[in-house]
């Protein structure tokens, strides 16, 4: 059963402000060594690209891990990041997949592929939280998850466009800050559907050993 988003975006955008005071150097810090660890495994000969997508699912659960402990008013910690390795498999399939079912919606035309990439923009929040969850599953939950929320999911992201042109004008600078206030606002998007009785904190994020993933 779907449930649709009763936030208005511009809540859930004052929400994340608020969730991130005091941890903005935590968030943006995390940020920067994400990126840095995406881009360097990509520069690695002989590995490549290949390499990015192999960790792309791992370190995407890891921030939404990271994301959601902020969110919630939690304990957030750079560690949280890599703590979708040890959900190495499920992390690693559904990436792959996503990025094969957005692909073969995308050679109908561009808009169908969009529309899939909001219909599986939940998938690394739903991994984070549920650790017996499968690939094919979480791909399925976050399409059901979505269902009637995708326009309110890309008027979200609108709203930051104003902001990314200003980021420009400082010559990237100001996307150090802008990154960390969507992930977290993303975050609170996906408390508002998985959680909407206890937004804005909901469960502690809690991540099973490797052999259980």
């Amino acid at each position: 059963m779907n449930s649709l988003s009763k936030t208005a975006n511009r809540d859930l955008m004052a929400q994340a402000r608020e969730s991130l005071r005091g941890k903005w150097g935590l968030a943006i810090v995390t940020f920067v060594i994400v990126q840095l660890i995406m881009t360097g495994v990509q520069m690695i000969p002989s590995v490549g690209s290949i390499g990015g997508l192999v960790i792309g699912g791992p370190m995407s659960v890891g921030m939404a891990i990271f994301a959601l402990a902020i969110s919630r008013n939690q304990n957030p910690r750079l560690p949280q990041v890599f703590e979708g390795f040890q959900k190495f498999g499920v992390a690693l399939g559904a990436y792959l997949l996503m990025l094969l079912f957005v692909l073969l919606w995308s050679l109908l035309l561009i808009i169908p592929g969009i529309i899939a990439a909001y219909a599986y923009s939940q998938i690394f929040y739903i991994i984070a939280e549920d650790a017996n969850i499968g690939p094919l599953d979480a791909i399925r939950k976050s399409k059901e998850m979505m269902c009637g929320n995708k326009w309110k999911l890309f008027c979200l992201n609108l709203r930051f466009i104003g902001w990314a042109l200003l980021c420009i004008l400082t010559f990237g600078i100001g996307f150090l800050w802008l990154a960390p206030y969507m992930f977290t606002s993303f975050a609170k998007f996906y408390d508002d559907l998985a959680h909407p009785a206890v937004m804005p904190e909901a469960e502690p994020v809690t991540v099973e050993p490797a052999a259980q993933a």
